[in-house]
C-alpha cells in the first residue's frame, strides 16, 4: 500500500475520531491520535484480514491500551464490520462501541481490554497456541508506555522469549505521557530498548508517525525471537494545542477548540 494512501487514510480516521469523541462528550483524544498511524499501517497494509471478522485464518490484534479505541472502531467500520453510522454511538449506553473494547459486542475485536497491562499476556497465549498448532497466524499487540509499569507485562515478556514466539509483535506507543504525568516522572522506564533486548526480544525503535518506518519494522521477523517495536509518538498528534499536552489525555475539546482540531486535522490530507 502506498504511503500517500496510508497518509490520507490516517487523516480521515483522525477526523472520524474527533466526530466520535464530540458525539460521546468523553473519551481519550491524546492517546487515540498518537496510535492512529500505527493502526492504519497494520489494518490497511500489514495484517491478514478477511471479510468475516471471525475467519480463523486471520491475524489477531489486541489493543492493550483499550481506552484509546476510537481509531480502532473507526477502522473496523471502514472495513465493513459494522455500519459507520454506529460510530457516533461511542460510549453510549447499550452501544457495541464501549469505552473499552468488548469482543462479545463489537465485530472485529479479538480481545476485551481495559485493565492495563493484561493485553500482552493474552497475546502471548494466542501466539503460543498458534505456534503449537503449527499455524502461521501472527499476533500483534499495542501497549501504552505507561502500562509497562505493570508487573504482569514483564512476566509475559519472559514467557514470550522463553517460548520463542517469533509470531508475536509487540508495539509500544511511546508518547511519554500517562494519566497524571510523564512516564519518566511517574515510574521511569529508562532504557526501554535495552530492557527489551535483555528480555530476549528483537527490538526496533522508530518514528511512530513515519509510515515507511512503521511498514519496514512490521516486516521484520527474527527467527526464534518475538519482536518489539518501540514507536516514538506524539500524544495528540495533528492537533497543535493537544500535542505533548497532558491535559488532553482524557478530556474532549468543546466548541471552538473542537472546530480548531477538526480544521487542523482536515489539513493533514
Amino acid at each position: 500500500m502506498s504511503q500517500e494512501f496510508l497518509k490520507e487514510k490516517a487523516a480521515s480516521i483522525r477526523l472520524t475520531v474527533m466526530d466520535m469523541l464530540e458525539a460521546a462528550g468523553s473519551g481519550h483524544p491524546g492517546g487515540s491520535l498518537s496510535i492512529t498511524d500505527i493502526l492504519t499501517v497494520l489494518y490497511y497494509s500489514k495484517m491478514r484480514l478477511y471479510d468475516d471478522p471471525h475467519d480463523e485464518r486471520r491475524d489477531r490484534f489486541i489493543l492493550s491500551k483499550g481506552h484509546a479505541n476510537p481509531p480502532l472502531y473507526a477502522i473496523l467500520a471502514d472495513k465493513g464490520y459494522f455500519p459507520k453510522e454506529e460510530l457516533l454511538t461511542l460510549r453510549h449506553f447499550g452501544s457495541k462501541l464501549q469505552g473499552h473494547p468488548d469482543m462479545n459486542k463489537c465485530p472485529g475485536i479479538d480481545c476485551s481490554t481495559g485493565s492495563l497491562g493484561q493485553g500482552l499476556s493474552v497475546a502471548v497465549g494466542m501466539a503460543l497456541g498458534f505456534a503449537r498448532q503449527g499455524l502461521d497466524n501472527r499476533v500483534y499487540v499495542l501497549t501504552g508506555d505507561g502500562e509497562l509499569q505493570e508487573g504482569i507485562v514483564w512476566e509475559a515478556l519472559m514467557a514470550a522469549a522463553h517460548f520463542k514466539l517469533d509470531n508475536l509483535t509487540m508495539i509500544v506507543d511511546r508518547n511519554g505521557l500517562q494519566l497524571d504525568g510523564s512516564t519518566e516522572d511517574v515510574m521511569a522506564l529508562g532504557g526501554l530498548a535495552e530492557k527489551m533486548k535483555a528480555f530476549g526480544f528483537e527490538v526496533r525503535e522508530i518514528d511512530g508517525h513515519n509510515f515507511d518506518e512503521i511498514q519496514k519494522a512490521l516486516d521484520i521477523k527474527a527467527e526464534g525471537r518475538p519482536l518489539c517495536i518501540i514507536a516514538n509518538t506524539v500524544k495528540g498528534k495533528g492537533v497543535s494545542y493537544m500535542e505533548n499536552n497532558l491535559s488532553w489525555h482524557g478530556n474532549v475539546p468543546q466548541g471552538d477548540l473542537m472546530k480548531q482540531a477538526k480544521a487542523e486535522l482536515g489539513g493533514l490530507k
